[in-house]
């Protein structure tokens, strides 16, 4: 039978090319190397290596074992450093969910050495709008959810204020509330809003339907590409229009009882029945360092005239 050392020892001789090399990596005499792997062979009831040569070279069987043989050490690895986890109290699973307007790739970028702190950790990134994000949380589907403040005091979950986000009122340049230098609220409602609302039918505070002419979407992604197409008006993130509005393919919309658009707060909520880790606390760590929650922001916060 053969030991988890001997395939060790199979895969350092292929990676380093050579017996001796293989001993020098190894802290191991040559001899011993040289008889753990004819043990090996002798197990496999094949030859491994052709040693005709100056140096030892894979034979055909060696190479069909050799991928296996990885993947059994990586699969070893894994259990080793779950082990470790578990004395360290590691989670086994995190699980975060983010507003999908607020998931970029700075995000992403901000999130991603949690793989290399916590390779135990298997961790779950999500999508979803405002509302379905709470929901997740509340009915512990994800750990810590990143969301838009909806203007509710949240019981049932822990929360504090990450940063802020300015939204604006977009449209399309051929929409003819693009062309007012000041669009009233009579205006808007005179016109088809496009409504960013969640599974359950909710939406948040400040974008809410207006208009007598309604669109619904799942996402403001799909908010700004029904307003660039002329669908009707809609409330989206300055930061995700902002490419748009540059190639002139949205328009801002001047709002006369909002000039500066709206801002909300962005929260951090997270479940009470997740028992909080080192990986949990490292991407709660993270998500401040990235939202950096600005001073004293100097736009309105008051949700537009129903």
């Amino acid at each position: 039978m053969y030991s988890l050392e001997q395939l060790n020892i199979f895969v350092t001789v292929c990676e380093t090319g050579s017996f001796s090399a293989a001993a020098r990596q190894l802290n191991r005499a040559q001899s011993g190397i040289s008889q753990a792997i004819s043990n090996l062979e002798i197990a496999f009831n094949r030859p491994l290596f052709d040693r005709s040569g100056n140096t030892p070279q894979l034979t055909p069987d060696g190479e069909a074992l050799l991928p296996i043989v990885q993947s059994i050490l990586d699969q070893r690895l894994q259990l080793e450093q779950k082990v470790a986890s578990l004395d360290q109290q590691h989670e086994h699973e995190l699980s975060i969910v983010i507003e999908e307007s607020l998931l970029d790739a700075p995000l992403l970028a901000t999130l991603a050495p949690l793989a290399e702190l916590y390779p135990s950790t298997s961790i779950n990134l999500q999508s979803a709008s405002t509302f379905d994000a709470e929901d997740m949380v509340r009915e512990g589907h994800a750990h810590i959810g990143v969301v838009y403040t909806d203007g509710q005091i949240l019981t049932d979950v822990d929360f504090f204020a990450l940063g802020h986000k300015r939204f604006i009122t977009v449209a399309s340049p051929k929409h003819p509330l693009a062309v007012l230098d000041s669009v009233t609220h009579a205006d808007l409602r005179r016109h088809r809003q496009v409504v960013q609302r969640a599974s359950t039918g909710k939406e948040l505070w400040f974008s809410y339907g207006i208009s007598t002419q309604t669109w619904y979407a799942s996402t403001h992604q799909m908010l700004c590409q029904l307003a660039q197409q002329n669908v009707g008006w809609a409330i989206v993130p300055e930061s995700l229009a902002q490419n748009l509005l540059n190639l002139g393919q949205l328009s801002a919309l001047k709002v006369d009882f909002e000039p500066n658009g709206w801002i909300s707060s962005i929260d951090c909520i997270t479940s009470r029945s997740h028992q909080s880790g080192p990986a949990f606390k490292a991407a709660i760590s993270r998500l401040k360092q990235h939202f950096k929650l600005p001073p004293n922001p100097a736009l309105s916060t008051k949700p537009p005239l129903s």
